[in-house]
């Protein structure tokens, strides 16, 4: 297909895990920073979008996208059917630079502009002056905070421009300034913008993501995630919940390390309570604003597209709860026994656990009254309740849940004290009494160790709290 006068081309890449973002790596993990680049990349192709639509009938340009990694297929199923996709050539990030450019002004093209998938902050607006300035100018950047450009727009073929530059430097878009006037080319800046390519710089992401997907305005879901020192994995289990578009992730944090830190750093919003999980839960739940809550262990993520598959499941008629089926990683033999019977127990019984991503309407959380504030059992509690108001419905993909609980306190006598507690609960036993029992090794059915500072709690009873 042949470009139409004024051209946009996105540069981004298929989200590889362990190639993509991989400075975002030691924070996120690889399928962290894999589930970023394709959250990034979808905004970056709505904001592409929405600068279309404003154009209306007349005068849009074309927009097609150059890949790196995966193929058309790949691309298409990821990113939508409907768009062009063109694979980048090899090289460094000049060679392909160039060769786009050539390419698209031999097609037809008269003015073309190049964005990146690492700008969230980028408008449909800046596109639209990016296009005007080229009727006047030869030459458009768009600088980053750290030295390089996020966009670059030209009127025909300059590969002068992007020949010895320092790529991945912070000089990069001084040496192209330079060179500019060095060809006596009349240049046009753009406002100066942040990208995001390190760990330190995840807050503006969290700032701007999904404001050009629909129904954006605001968030359709809020991921709750209770912790307790948990600042090894929490920035895993952010960046799988905040690929989505409209979602808020707010960090319930009752720890004494720097999970709220690391929390704030990955884009969430951090809450301090008072230990326990259901109090934890309860509290980041009145501060949420979406119409479904997702309560989402600090140990475990989600899979991608969880957002649409879970909003079309909970709007199906007589639904009260979602929940996903488990996979645990590292796997093994029994553990992968320990996965079957819980999604056969989940699926099937109605029964998910905590660590299943246990997911609600919020005018249902608020009928239930939220989660007892017990010691333990606070999710099978939660999900016995909710059965009483309707189905329990579970997903096909699954979340993936760390196995060190059964590997710090050994898969058979986790599995076998976890059961043994759950037969007794549902016997009548009391929860005070049950969780002085297992103080202080065991871990709970949730994955959390009851400590001997436990919070008080309504001894025995299971109602919600008023």
């Amino acid at each position: 297909m042949a470009p139409r006068p004024e051209h946009l081309m996105v540069f981004t890449r298929f989200p590889v895990p362990g190639r993509t973002k991989t400075r975002l790596i030691p924070a996120l993990g690889n399928e962290g920073a894999a589930l970023l680049q394709r959250g990034m990349t979808l905004h970056t192709l709505a904001i592409a979008d929405q600068f279309q639509r404003a154009r209306g009938r007349d005068g849009v340009p074309s927009v097609e996208v150059r890949y790196e990694d995966g193929s058309a297929a790949l691309m298409r199923a990821a990113f939508g059917p409907q768009r062009v996709y063109r694979r980048q050539p090899a090289g460094d990030l000049g060679t392909r630079l160039q060769s786009a450019f050539a390419e698209s002004f031999a097609r037809g093209a008269r003015s073309v502009i190049a964005i990146g998938s690492d700008c969230p902050a980028l408008e449909p607006v800046l596109l639209e002056q990016a296009f005007a300035a080229l009727r006047t100018h030869d030459l458009v950047l768009g600088p980053a905070r750290d030295g390089g450009y996020y966009l670059i727009g030209l009127t025909q073929p300059r590969p002068e421009l992007f020949q010895d530059i320092a790529w991945g430097t912070e000089h990069v878009c001084e040496q192209t300034r330079t060179y500019a006037q060095q060809m006596g080319l009349v240049v046009h800046l753009l406002p100066v913008l942040d990208d995001v390519d390190e760990p330190a710089d995840l807050p503006h992401w969290q700032r701007h993501r999904g404001r050009y997907l629909p129904d954006a305005r605001a968030p359709r879901i809020s991921v709750i995630i209770p912790t307790l020192n948990e600042e090894e994995c929490v920035a895993r289990a952010i960046a799988s919940a905040a690929t989505a578009a409209g979602v808020e992730v707010i960090v319930a944090d009752a720890g004494h390390d720097r999970t709220g830190e690391t929390a704030r750093t990955a884009g969430a919003t951090v809450i301090r309570c008072g230990p326990g999980r259901g109090r934890q839960m309860n509290c980041a739940a009145r501060a949420a604003r979406g119409d479904v809550l997702l309560f989402l262990h600090a140990d475990t993520t989600l899979p991608e597209n969880y957002a649409d598959d879970l909003l079309t499941e909970l709007s199906a008629p007589r639904v009260s709860l979602v929940a996903f089926p488990l996979r645990i990683e590292p796997a093994n033999g029994r553990l992968h026994v320990i996965e079957a019977l819980a999604n056969f127990r989940a699926r099937w019984l109605g029964w998910p656990y905590g660590d299943q991503a246990l997911s609600v309407r919020a005018e249902t959380f608020r009928a239930l009254r939220g989660f007892c504030e017990l010691p333990l059992m606070e999710d099978l509690d939660f999900v016995r309740r909710a059965r009483r108001l309707g189905r329990v419905a579970v997903l096909s993909s699954p979340v993936r849940t760390s196995a060190r609980r059964w590997l710090a306190n050994g898969i058979i006598r986790t599995t076998l004290v976890n059961q043994a507690c759950i037969i007794v609960w549902r016997l009548g036993l009391s929860v005070d009494r049950l969780a002085r029992w297992r103080r202080p090794r065991c871990a709970d059915v949730d994955g959390r160790h009851v400590r001997s500072s436990r919070p008080r709690s309504v001894s025995g009873r299971r109602r919600a709290p008023e």
